[in-house]
């Protein structure tokens, strides 16, 4: 059955609160992010963006509210229209896996066991569009950083998905690797929705077409704008680093009393 539906929202929040252990992380968060957003969502560590991510995967559950995605559907109908990149992608390089490999993993679905001639078609699609086909028999471990991540984004696209999460993609590469990634993922978004966690100032005013500031709840802005208004919603009255062309810059006035490091 085609779970697919038309609507001009993939993701919707409403009145969405969530807790660790009876200690409240999301409380009132209520947002939508329309078709072919890139929405980068920004905040303080322990605000909650990881833990939004695995609520619109639909790896935790609210405690209230819903979560709707792609027209109306709970996220774990529609799992395999998400394609999803963790901030710590566990991959061990001494393990000699190809590629290709990691990339067909992306199409294994249920008590699916092999791959068939449209996996491996639909692999090396996925790799091209990344611009590391040529890499395909090439082990994990011969690869940069920056490389890496692309595979794990090709593996992600190759269950075609409509909506793609990433969890700080760029935490552990260059800057040059970083406007590649980017500019591969501005080219993915004329076709899906993509979701990114980041603390780059750089992919906000480049790529961004919405920004989420996340700190205990959601303010969602429909722009790439960065405010001085934002930045204390998201991140109250402390003193905040962002980067920008991997450069940390601080963004919000120090109090008084504060030293640099």
């Amino acid at each position: 059955m085609d779970l697919q539906v038309a609507s001009p929202y993939d993701i919707l929040f409403d009145d969405v609160w969530f807790s660790y252990n009876n200690s409240p992380v999301l409380r009132s968060v209520s947002f939508s992010v329309p078709q072919r957003e890139f929405l980068v969502i920004i905040g303080p560590n322990g605000g909650g963006k990881t833990t939004l991510l695995k609520l619109i995967l639909g790896l935790y559950v609210p405690q209230r509210g819903s979560v709707r995605l792609l027209g109306g559907l709970e996220p774990t109908q529609c799992s395999y229209l998400l394609g999803y990149i963790p901030q710590n992608a566990n991959i061990n390089l001494d393990f000699p896996v190809r590629v290709l490999d990691v990339v067909l993993m992306g199409r294994l679905r249920g008590l699916k066991c092999f791959y068939t001639k449209e996996d491996r078609r639909m692999a090396q699609e996925a790799l091209e569009m990344m611009g590391m086909n040529e890499y395909a028999h090439a082990r994990m471990s011969e690869l940069s950083q920056g490389q890496r991540q692309r595979v794990l984004i090709a593996r992600a696209l190759v269950s075609k998905p409509k909506i793609l999460l990433l969890d700080e993609p760029t935490a552990s590469v260059d800057v040059e690797a970083q406007r590649i990634l980017y500019d591969k993922l501005k080219e993915l978004n004329k076709g899906i929705t993509i979701v990114l966690v980041s603390h780059d100032m750089t992919v906000i005013t480049s790529y961004a077409t919405a920004v989420a500031c996340v700190n205990g709840t959601v303010y969602y802005h429909d722009s790439n704008e960065i405010t001085a208004e934002m930045l204390q919603m998201a991140y109250g009255s402390c003193p905040v680093e962002l980067v920008a062309h991997g450069i940390p810059h601080r963004v919000l006035a120090k109090h008084d009393g504060d030293r640099d490091a």
